[in-house]
C-alpha cells in the first residue's frame, strides 16, 4: 500500500467518523427526546422505547449488530467495511451519549425547531457517508438485502421502511408527533438528495482561446487537472481556434476562472455545472 493510498484511508475514515458525530447527535439531541420516528432503525428505536421502556440508544445497538450479522450471512464479507465500521462507531456513539449527557427530556420547547436539525444533521452525514461509498447501516443493510432478492431499488425499499415506522408513530405516540415525523421523513429524503448533490458538484469549462499552452500548463501543474484540446474555427474570422474542455472541483473552478481573465482577457469561457463526474479525479474524496 503506498502513501497516496494511506491517506486516501486515513481521509475518509476520519470522513466516515465526522459524519456519524454528526448523525448521532442529530438523533440522540433532537430526534430521541422529540419521539420524531422518521429515518430507519433509529426511528424503530423511538417507538419500541415507548412500547418497552429500554433505552432507545441500546434498541438501536441490539437491531443494529443484528442487522449486521444478517448482511454478513445474506450479503457476504463484501457488503461493506465502511458500514460496518460506521454502524459499530454509531451505536457506541449514542450508548456514551446517553451515559455522558442523560437527555429525558427535549432541548427547547420548540418541537418545529428541533425537527430541522433533526432532520438537517442526520441529512448532511447520511449524504457524507454516501459520498465515500458507505452507510450508516440499519435499514439501508434491509434495502440491499431486498435489491438481491427483489425488483425494488434501495431507494424504494429505504422509503417503505421508513413510511412503515412514521405510521406507527400515530399509533404509538399522537396525530401531532406522526404529523412532525411526516414532515420529517419527506424533507429529510428531499435534503440528502440536495445535500449529496452538492457534495458531486463539479464545473465543466469549454474554453475557446488562441494560445492553449498556458492555459493547459496551469491545469496540468497548478490544478493538477488534466483537459482535452482540439481545433476550431470561427464562422466569422474563419480563424482557427483551440477549444479547451476540462472538469474541476467549484474551489479549481475559482482559481481557473481568473488566470485565464487576468492572462488572456479575450479568451472566451462557458462554465457548466456538473452534478455527475464520473472517471479518474471524480468523485473526489481527498
Amino acid at each position: 500500500m503506498n502513501r497516496k493510498t494511506i491517506y486516501k484511508t486515513i481521509f475518509e475514515y476520519a470522513f466516515i467518523s465526522f459524519a456519524i458525530l454528526l448523525l448521532d447527535v442529530g438523533i440522540y439531541i433532537f430526534k430521541f427526546p422529540n419521539h420524531f420516528s422518521f429515518g430507519g432503525v433509529s426511528g424503530l428505536a423511538v417507538i419500541l422505547n415507548k412500547l418497552s421502556g429500554i433505552s432507545p440508544s441500546l434498541i438501536n445497538l441490539v437491531i443494529n449488530m443484528v442487522l449486521l450479522v444478517i448482511g454478513f450471512f445474506v450479503l457476504g464479507r463484501g457488503f461493506g467495511i465502511k458500514t460496518t465500521y460506521a454502524t459499530i462507531l454509531s451505536s457506541v456513539i449514542l450508548s456514551m451519549m446517553e451515559s455522558v449527557y442523560p437527555l429525558p427530556s427535549p432541548l427547547t420547547n420548540q418541537p418545529l425547531l428541533e425537527l430541522l436539525y433533526a432532520i438537517a444533521l442526520p441529512a448532511v452525514a447520511s449524504a457524507m457517508l454516501f459520498y465515500v461509498s458507505a452507510s450508516s447501516g440499519g435499514t439501508d443493510i434491509i434495502a440491499m438485502i431486498f435489491k438481491k432478492y427483489s425488483t425494488f431499488d434501495i431507494g424504494t425499499t429505504l422509503l417503505l421502511t421508513d413510511a412503515i415506522f412514521v405510521v406507527m408513530s400515530f399509533w404509538v405516540f399522537d396525530i401531532r408527533t406522526g404529523l412532525f415525523s411526516v414532515c420529517g421523513l419527506v424533507t429529510k429524503s428531499i435534503f440528502v438528495d440536495h445535500a449529496l448533490d452538492q457534495m458531486k458538484l463539479s464545473k465543466y469549462f469549454t474554453i475557446i482561446c488562441d494560445n492553449p499552452d498556458p492555459i493547459c500548463a496551469f491545469i496540468r501543474d497548478t490544478l493538477n487537472r488534466s483537459a482535452t484540446i482540439y481545433n476550431a474555427q470561427g464562422i466569422y474570422t474563419h480563424e482557427g481556434k483551440t477549444i479547451i474542455l476540462c472538469a474541476l472541483d467549484p474551489r479549481q473552478s475559482v482559481i481557473l476562472e481568473r488566470y485565464i481573465q487576468n492572462t488572456q482577457p479575450t479568451a472566451f469561457i462557458m462554465v457548466t455545472k456538473s452534478n455527475e463526474t464520473i472517471g479518474k479525479g471524480f468523485p473526489l474524496t481527498m
